[in-house]
């Protein structure tokens, strides 16, 4: 395994539509595993390949020890639900920089696992939220899309700041 660099806030990278991976094969485990351990030094708790400039539709995420690691190769929301829920989110892309979004509360989706098996889920609460972000990020929206400008310009303000 190994730490890749992450695409800092505003690499236009962020702003590329992923495409769908084709091969599963040994470099997309070595792909999984280096998304991985870059997400666990960053820290976060989930990372896309287009965060290490890797272009290809992968998304790691990694709640907590217990539920374990999940990999989502090719990964689609076929539908929301109509509740909401309001969650704090930030990027491994923007580290340091969080604001509430509010999301469709649960999501049933369909994905390929490590091995191209094809699964459909269904997620709600915080797993939801976090699919929803990482899938956005393999469609060219980062997070702060999901905010109003006035809170959107605040934000990129206070990252320009600490990033001088």
């Amino acid at each position: 395994m190994a730490i890749r660099p992450i695409l800092r806030y505003p690499h236009p990278g962020l702003k590329t539509v992923c495409e769908p991976v084709a091969v599963f094969d040994s470099a997309l485990r070595r792909l999984a595993d280096d998304l991985l351990e870059t997400m666990r030094v960053a820290p976060g708790v989930g990372i896309t390949a287009a965060h290490v400039g890797v272009f290809l539709r992968v998304v790691v995420i990694e709640l907590n020890k217990a539920d374990g690691v999940r990999i989502f190769i090719n990964p689609d929301i076929m539908s929301v639900s109509d509740e909401l829920m309001r969650q704090t989110e930030g990027s491994v892309s923007m580290p340091g920089v969080t604001d509430e979004v509010t999301r469709p509360r649960a999501v049933r989706f369909r994905y390929q696992d490590i091995n191209g098996v094809q699964h459909e889920e269904h997620a709600d609460g915080f797993l939801a939220i976090c699919i929803q972000h990482e899938v956005d990020q393999l469609d060219g929206i980062f997070w702060l899309q999901r905010l109003s400008k006035l809170k959107r310009d605040r934000l990129i303000r206070k990252w320009e700041k600490a990033t001088l």
